[in-house]
């Protein structure tokens, strides 16, 4: 019993990751009907600004997060205006495509600036220390990734709830044209979803330097496919679903990890999907009648 409640333990904080990076998933869908595959590359940008955040300016982990959610706050921008709004009356499929090119375009961009090497967090970014609690070890790191990650998912939640800005998101979501016709700035709110999402991303790509203490140029590619699959486990489209469906996944992973064998944890993360979709395509808070923010 001891041993599965630590693995429990071990796959909240990596659940927590692929909560994050799921939301800007399950935004942007419940938006604008896409699925934003340059998500994860989103992600790995995150990661290096708050890598070189703390490797050339020297500031502490946190600085280096905030730094990295405006800075790819900005790129999420940036990606919608030039890349998706031109196509927003075109076809899914071509939208779709454009998405895996801006990945691919992220990607590659990165390497050819930062070349393809594995870069290492310094080792005074986070020093790591392991805690025992009932008979649990945790370390500060684990602490670290749930408790930021749970914050960040509340303010998201107080955004879309109670301000402004997200009652335009959920409107636009519900029926673009009614928004219209309310006075809404569609535009503006969909780069604003863009931002948010974003900014989540990069928040997870700092965490994923914390949590494996390494990052690459092709590090978004799993992890945003990984958080693809979470969001549609709780329904793609519905933001507590994102969030249900990511700590279910990295709890999910960290059991085959534990009980079974490693290799097994991205064949068993992809089954749930195929398995998702064939019992309950919607996901666990989804409905027939459509998706909403």
């Amino acid at each position: 019993m001891l041993e599965l409640m630590q693995q429990i333990v071990n796959g909240l904080s990596l659940g927590a990751i692929y909560a994050l990076i799921a939301l800007g998933y399950t935004m942007i869908y419940g938006i604008i009907k896409l699925i934003n595959f340059a998500h994860g590359d989103v992600m790995m940008v995150g990661a290096y600004i708050g890598f070189f955040s703390v490797s050339l300016l020297g500031t502490n982990i946190m600085v280096a997060m905030i730094f990295a959610m405006i800075a790819c706050a900005l790129l999420g921008v940036i990606i919608e205006k030039v890349a998706y709004k031109p196509l927003r009356r075109a076809t899914r499929i071509a939208a779709l495509i454009t998405a895996i090119g801006v990945s691919l375009f992220l990607e590659y961009t990165t390497i050819f600036l930062l070349t393809p090497q594995q870069r290492i967090f310094p080792q005074g970014a986070f020093p790591v220390h392991d805690y025992n609690f009932l008979g649990l070890s945790v370390s500060n790191k684990d602490i670290f990734i749930f408790i930021s990650a749970i914050v960040l998912m509340i303010i998201l939640q107080f955004i879309v709830k109670n301000t402004k800005t997200g009652k335009a998101m959920r409107a636009v979501s519900e029926d673009k044209d009614a928004a219209v016709l309310m006075g809404i700035n569609v535009d503006n709110t969909i780069s604003m979803t863009f931002a948010l999402g974003s900014a989540l991303a990069a928040a997870a790509g700092v965490m994923i330097g914390v949590y494996y203490n390494t990052i690459n140029p092709l590090m978004g590619i799993l992890p945003g496919l990984k958080a693809f699959v979470a969001a549609v486990l709780g329904g793609i489209g519905i933001i507590p679903g994102a969030m249900v469906g990511g700590f279910i996944l990295g709890i999910l992973e960290t059991l085959v990890s534990g009980y079974g064998n490693s290799l097994y944890r991205d064949a068993v993360a992809f089954g749930v999907l195929i398995l998702i979709l064939l019992i309950k395509p919607t996901g666990i808070f989804g409905k027939n009648t459509g998706e909403k923010v």
